[in-house]
């Protein structure tokens, strides 16, 4: 119940009482919360009250409002730490997920001028380019581009990158993969990753940039990921420097 004479504000108090039966999933990610009206009647409170504990837990991205349909539980975010660098079935596997992959090209094709210094190849060179849906447990949760030069890793085809692409360059080419350097930026969908991960106009979402290294600092992949910013969260441990 709310305690009206708690030093702790109401809307405070509601908060957390929502919060914990979001933590301890008893309110599961997806789940329709009660109005507004509900909240006050329940607790002879003000629905200002309410709105500003439903306001903070929205910005917390514990919850989502949708206009006309009500206020739901958000699904809960892959969080994926930038200190170490691991391919999308990898990281998905270790979350206890089932990563796939739904192919939307796969195609050979000269590298233009951008893709050609991305990879330290020359403009015209053959390359692969594999677009694909991430998937985990079936629902989608980045678009993805590869740029692959063909003479580094030789025929390609689907299967080979059906599931795990870096699998197959070091299970299969005995290749080592050692680093690689990412930029990401927040940006606003386009009409292509709307229709294919299932986010409406004027969502954000991830914008990664990868240029992937072997052991002796040949690039052999650039990649461009789009994460749905709803189901993605990064997260990194900064040491103090002195």
């Amino acid at each position: 119940m709310i305690d009206k004479k708690s030093p702790l504000p109401i809307y405070y108090q509601l908060e957390e009482k929502i919060r914990h039966l979001i933590n301890s999933e008893q309110l599961k990610p997806g789940e329709l919360l009660p109005s507004e009206r509900e909240y006050a009647e329940k607790y002879d409170i003000s629905r200002m009250t309410v709105r500003q504990a439903i306001n903070n837990l929205a910005s917390d991205g514990l919850l989502i409002r949708l206009k006309g349909k009500g206020t739901f539980v958000a699904e809960k975010k892959f969080e994926q730490s930038l200190q170490g660098l691991t391919g999308f079935s990898e990281d998905m596997r270790t979350r206890g997920l089932e990563p796939s992959n739904r192919m939307l090209s796969f195609k050979e094709q000269q590298a233009d001028e951008k893709v050609a210094s991305k990879l330290n190849i020359a403009p015209k060179d053959p390359i692969y380019v594999i677009q694909r849906i991430r998937l985990a447990n079936d629902a989608p949760v980045a678009l993805e581009t590869n740029y692959v030069p063909k003479d580094l890793v030789g025929d390609l085809t689907e299967e080979d990158v059906n599931l795990s692409f870096y699998d197959y360059i070091e299970k299969k080419l005995d290749l080592k993969i050692t680093h690689g350097d990412q930029v990401m930026e927040a940006v606003l969908a386009n009409e292509f990753e709307i229709n294919y991960l299932g986010i409406n106009k004027g969502d954000p979402i991830l914008l990664i940039q990868r240029q992937t290294y072997l052991s002796n600092d040949v690039p052999f992949e650039y990649v461009t990921s789009s994460y749905r910013a709803d189901k993605y969260a990064l997260k990194l441990r900064m040491p103090r420097i002195n």
